[in-house]
């Protein structure tokens, strides 16, 4: 995504676009996967720890990542939905436990869960664990 379409990105969900944001925004854009933090840190060698987790505490708050448990701790999936507040691209997310990437099955939704009364859903994380097709090749 260009530079443009990225800083448009961060301003329609009420982020003012500075260098360091759009160097986030960017590497999660460009993975096309899910990161951790200590990915992002390898991509992002010319800024320091606390500034990418600076702008992506700024992003979750912003609805702009999703946070993804995983094995590896937490990994962050940028949000292309419009920023309305509510998550609406929510899908399901594969983990594989051999080459522990985590892939986006956006094809899939997130299934829906009935709740008893009085409990409410903020936030929804589906992880599928298993062999990724290179994977399930070797196994």
């Amino acid at each position: 995504m260009p530079n443009e379409t990225i800083t448009s990105l961060l301003m329609a969900h009420g982020v003012r676009p500075t260098s360091g944001r759009i160097l986030v925004a960017r590497a999660l854009d460009e993975a096309n996967r899910p990161l951790t933090m200590s990915e992002l840190e390898d991509k992002l060698v010319t800024m320091d720890k606390s500034g990418i987790f600076r702008a992506l505490t700024l992003f979750r708050d912003h609805h702009l990542v999703h946070a993804i448990d995983s094995a590896e701790g937490t990994r962050y999936e940028l949000c292309r939905a419009e920023a309305d507040g509510i998550d609406d691209d929510q899908h399901v997310h594969f983990h594989c436990i051999a080459c522990h990437r985590t892939f986006c099955l956006t094809d899939i939704p997130v299934p829906s869960i009935a709740l008893p009364e009085d409990y409410s859903t903020t936030a929804i994380n589906c992880v599928l664990e298993g062999y990724c097709p290179t994977c399930s090749k070797r196994h």
